[in-house]
C-alpha cells in the first residue's frame, strides 16, 4: 500500500506508524523494523456474495457454501490472533455483511484488544445495518466501486448497486463512521479517473484506494490479460492519480489517497519527485525503503484466512494454503517456516530472480519485488518478474544477459 498523499504531499494519517515507522508515534508496531511486523489478516468470513464482479479473487456467487467457520470457531480463531499480536484485522469476503454473525465477531475482536476494519460492496447497507455498523466500532470501512453509474454496474453485474453503494457511503458519513472508496484499475474504468476524482470530492469521500489487478479468481491470468492495462496505461493512471492528489493537497482538501497492490507506485512517485523536489524526494525514499514495499508484505506483513479456515500468504493466493486453523492456529501456521513457499516469502531478496532481483533492479530496496503472487500465476514461478512492473530496463538500471 502506497500512502502518495504522505510521500508525494508530506500530509500525515492514522496508518503511518504501520506503513512507515514514524518516530515517536504512540503506535507500538512503530518501533519494530518492518521485516518483524506481525501481519494485518485479511479474513475472508464467508464466501458468499450477492453480486458477481468481474474481478473477484474469490469466484463467489449469491448461494451458502457448505463448510465455513462456525462463529464459535470464529472466536478460538480471534483468541490466537489476539494472542499473537497482529495490528489489524480486516474483515472481507465474499459479502462480509451477508454474514448473521458478522458483528458479533467484531464485538468479539475488540474485546480482545483487535482493531477490525471492514472491506464490502455496501449494496446491503440501508440504514439499519448502517447504525449497526458504525456501533460496532470499526476503524475504517472501505466501500468497493469500480466505476460511477453503469460502468460500476456492468462491473459488478448486477443493475442499481452503484446507487446502492453510494448510499452506504452517505448513511456511513452521516454517522461519523470512517469510510473510503476502494477502485481496481482496469480497462473498464482507467479513463474515467479524472471524473472519479471530481466524483470523490463532490461527495466528500474522504479516502480513496486504488487497488491494480491481481491476478486470481475471476481475475485469473487470462481474464486478468484483457482487463488489465498496459505499462503505458499504467504510467498515465499513475500521472493522473499523482496530479490530482496534489491538487487536492494544494487545495487543502482532507482527502487521502492510495494505491495498492503494486509497489513500483512508490518508485515512480520518487522518480517524479528527484524532478520536482528533490529533498521531498529523499524523504519519501526513506519511508519507502523502512516499508520495503513487497519485500514485507505477502507472507509477512499481510496474511490471509479464508471461509474454510485455510491460510494463504495474502487474500490473491486462495490457490495455495499453508494449514488450516481447524488444525493448528494461524499463529503457528505462519511462524512455519517447513512450507518452502512461506520460507522464500520470509526470504524473498534470496529468491526473486530477472528483472526483479534485488542484484538487477537498483529499485529492489524500495519496491521488494512487487507482488509475488501475480508473478506466479503468469509464469507458474513465485519468484519470477512481476509483470505488473511497469518501468523500463533503462529505468531500473537493469542489463539483460
Amino acid at each position: 500500500m502506497i500512502h502518495i498523499s504522505k510521500l508525494y504531499c508530506g500530509l500525515e494519517s492514522p496508518g503511518d506508524a504501520i506503513r512507515y515507522g514514524r518516530a515517536g508515534s504512540h503506535d507500538p508496531a512503530a518501533s519494530q523494523s518492518a521485516g518483524e511486523r506481525k501481519p494485518i489478516v485479511v479474513w475472508n468470513i464467508t464466501r458468499k456474495c450477492n453480486l458477481r464482479c468481474l474481478h473477484c479473487y474469490t469466484d463467489s456467487e449469491a448461494k451458502n457454501y457448505a463448510g465455513e467457520l462456525t462463529t464459535e470457531q470464529c472466536f478460538a480463531v480471534i483468541d490466537d490472533l489476539a494472542a499473537f499480536k497482529i495490528p489489524a484485522i480486516l474483515f472481507s469476503g465474499g459479502e462480509p455483511t451477508t454474514r448473521p454473525d458478522l458483528l458479533q465477531l467484531v464485538a468479539y475482536a475488540r474485546s480482545k484488544g483487535l482493531r477490525p476494519t471492514l472491506s464490502t460492496n455496501g449494496t446491503l447497507i440501508d440504514e439499519a445495518r448502517a447504525a449497526a455498523i458504525a456501533a460496532a466500532g470499526f476503524t475504517y470501512v472501505g466501500i468497493s466501486l469500480d466505476g460511477i453509474g453503469e460502468v460500476n454496474d456492468h462491473f459488478r453485474g448486477v443493475p442499481g448497486s452503484f446507487d446502492r453503494a453510494m448510499g452506504a457511503f452517505d448513511r456511513l458519513r452521516k454517522l461519523g463512521q470512517r469510510v473510503g472508496l476502494r477502485m481496481t484499475l482496469t480497462r473498464h474504468n482507467v479513463q474515467h479517473l479524472d471524473a472519479i476524482f471530481d466524483f470523490i470530492e463532490a461527495h466528500h469521500i474522504p479516502r480513496a484506494c486504488f487497488y491494480h489487478l491481481a491476478y486470481s479468481g475471476r481475475g485469473s491470468q487470462i481474464a486478468g490479460q484483457a482487463m488489465d492495462l498496459t505499462p503505458a496505461e499504467t504510467r498515465a493512471a499513475m500521472d493522473v492519480i499523482l496530479r490530482r492528489t496534489a491538487d487536492y493537497a494544494k487545495r487543502g482538501k482532507d482527502i487521502e489517497i492510495l494505491t495498492v497492490d503494486n509497489h513500483v507506485d512508490g518508485v515512480y512517485l520518487y522518480m517524479k519527485l528527484l524532478k520536482e523536489n528533490p529533498a521531498a524526494a529523499e524523504r519519501a525514499r526513506k519511508l519507502i525503503e523502512w516499508n520495503g514495499g513487497g519485500l514485507f508484505s505477502s507472507g509477512v506483513g499481510i496474511g490471509c484466512i479464508d471461509f474454510f479456515g485455510n491460510v494463504h500468504p495474502d487474500q490473491f493466493w486462495m490457490h495455495y494454503s499453508f494449514g488450516n486453523v481447524l488444525k493448528r492456529p494461524f499463529s503457528q501456521i505462519w511462524t512455519d517456516t517447513s512450507d518452502p513457499l512461506m520460507a522464500g516469502l520470509k526470504n524473498k531478496a534470496a529468491k526473486i530472480h530477472g528483472r526483479c532481483a534485488a542484484t538487477a533492479c537498483k529499485f529492489f530496496s524500495m519496491c521488494g519485488g512487487s507482488l509475488r503472487v501475480r508473478a506466479e500465476r503468469a509464469t507458474g514461478d513465485p519468484w519470477a518478474p512481476d509483470p505488473g512492473c511497469y518501468l523500463t530496463d533503462e529505468e531500473i538500471g537493469y542489463v539483460p544477459t
